[in-house]
């Protein structure tokens, strides 16, 4: 995970810098025999690269089987873990809630019916469901219709108060605010495509057919909840930038793009994820002809004695378990945070959740006391976490009972299909990890996680957590790869030590390869 440069400086030159960052290949080894010393001596001289000097690393190595710890470096300094924290969110949410745990999305009427009329309001009640398409929203208006209901004479009322209110996480960037990683946070919130980036729209940009002329801009999903100001020109000259304006749904489109460049898209966060979510539901129970005659009410609790008249289920955690982890979806991370602090305390909010975290983590032997954790993703700059504290989890879940699924959700190097590699598809290829190594990745500016499983040469599977924070080099990705190459070539007799290739091009930066659209590295 990291926090990127402003959107405005980015323009649409990312996909070639992720591009950069996604195709790193991997040099001859560095020919340095260290079976005699091991690979702890190998990855010493991995950290002493020139790429972390003036860094911090916290790395430990362990034997899966016997929990022995074979290496450590500095294993319990508290750095930024940026998305390892992901691996204590997710682990405590299978924990907590349990591999079957799904989000209900309920559709309910108060008042009397008469005929095809509801003469009362109409409630539109979530519970989190990150994963709700504008097409989900059209199937319960259609429920409701089917329903015979027609004619609502109240208001259409959206219950988001399952979860808080507050919709950004502890000292989340300003400068975030829309881009779709950092959306805000809501029992009720729409996804725009099956990524499941709740809270967002894409926004697309068809250049015109002549120089000058104003370029094509649709949104998905299409919604009059957010306004394009459409600024922009056909022609050579400065890149395109889609921004949405703060604490506004007005998304402006700027600068140029070229005649017969391909559609651009970006992925924007929208303001305010509840009304979001009604306007969707509004507009579809339109088209299925049930007209509402007042306004709409965001934030209201649903009376209890509501009739139910359509209804949604979501998948289950163990499924969502790969958008989540292979993707590095944030906004799953704190969905799941709130929604274990409902379960646990009757308080869909961050700290009820982190606290249900904080106590499942420190059942399962891992030190909490030595952690701060302020939200679920690791967007924070506020989270601290040990490399050690990573391995204690790593170790102790195996003996879950649903550890092989929530493995199965680690993103795998090499692995070419997004929802089985996810953020490591692309590194470590042509080496003995390819296949093999499975970890969550991690990026902020300035801090970079890997933290994971690896099996060795000779068959044994080791836990692995490397936690770099303060570097200046644009990439420390190599680093963390030639580190865990080094313990997937080791074995009796044939350890040895890889050499990080150095990253190339000033342009290229730590970004996690999931968070810039569109995901092809």
């Amino acid at each position: 995970m990291r926090r990127p440069v402003n959107r405005r400086a980015r323009a649409w030159s990312w996909p070639l810098v992720i591009g950069l960052v996604c195709t790193l290949t991997w040099s001859s080894p560095a020919g340095a025999d260290a079976s005699r010393a091991g690979f702890g001596e190998a990855v010493d001289r991995i950290l002493a690269d020139p790429l972390l000097k003036g860094g911090a690393a916290g790395v430990v190595v362990a034997d899966a089987d016997s929990g022995a710890v074979l290496y450590r470096h500095r294993a319990d300094d508290r750095l930024m873990p940026a998305s390892n924290t992901k691996l204590f969110t997710s682990a405590a949410a299978m924990g907590l809630l349990g591999p079957d745990h799904t989000f209900r999305t309920d559709v309910l009427g108060e008042g009397t019916r008469h005929g095809r009329t509801l003469r009362g309001d109409l409630y539109l009640r979530g519970t989190g469901d990150p994963t709700l398409l504008a097409e989900d929203y059209d199937r319960l208006a259609k429920d409701v219709a089917d329903a015979g209901i027609t004619r609502v004479t109240g208001r259409l009322i959206a219950d988001d108060t399952r979860f808080d209110a507050q919709r950004a996480g502890r000292s989340w960037a300003a400068d975030d605010e829309s881009s779709y990683y950092a959306a805000g946070i809501s029992a009720l919130t729409v996804a725009p495509d099956t990524d499941y980036d709740a809270g967002s729209v894409i926004v697309e940009v068809a250049p015109g057919t002549a120089a000058g002329e104003r370029p094509k801009v649709t949104v998905t999903p299409k919604t009059r909840y957010v306004r394009i100001d459409n600024r922009a020109t056909t022609g050579s000259g400065g890149g395109l930038t889609v921004e949405r304006g703060h604490g506004t749904n007005t998304i402006t489109v700027s600068g140029a793009v070229a005649a017969g460049a391909p559609t651009a898209k970006e992925w924007v966060s929208v303001w305010e994820p509840t009304g979001y979510a009604a306007a969707v539901f509004a507009d579809a129970l339109k088209r299925h002809g049930v007209q509402v005659a007042g306004a709409t009410r965001l934030g209201e609790g649903t009376p209890a004695d509501a009739r139910t008249f359509a209804s949604h289920q979501s998948m289950p955690l163990k499924k969502l378990l790969i958008p989540f982890m292979k993707l590095s979806n944030n906004i799953h991370a704190e969905v799941l945070t709130k929604a274990i602090g409902y379960e646990t305390a009757g308080r869909g909010t961050w700290s009820a959740g982190l606290a249900a975290i904080a106590d499942w983590l420190k059942k399962q032997g891992v030190d909490t006391g030595a952690v701060r954790q302020v939200d679920g993703s690791g967007l924070s700059r506020m989270d601290n976490i040990a490399a050690g504290q990573f391995t204690e989890l790593l170790l102790a879940v195996r003996q879950q009972p649903w550890y092989a699924e929530w493995y199965a959700s680690l993103p795998v190097a090499c692995a070419p299909d997004r929802f089985v590699g996810g953020t490591l598809r692309s590194r470590m290829c042509g080496t003995p990890a390819a296949g093999n190594a499975r970890g969550k990745t991690g990026s902020l500016t300035g801090a970079s996680g890997l933290s994971g499983y690896v099996t060795d040469a000779d068959g044994r599977e080791l836990v692995y957590s490397i936690v770099l924070n303060n570097y200046l080099a644009p990439s420390v990705k190599s680093l963390e790869d030639a580190i865990v190459v080094t313990l997937a070539k080791s074995g009796e007799g044939r350890t040895e030590g890889v050499r990080p290739r150095s990253v190339r091009g000033a342009q290229t930066t730590d970004l996690e390869c999931a968070w810039v659209k569109p995901r092809h590295c």
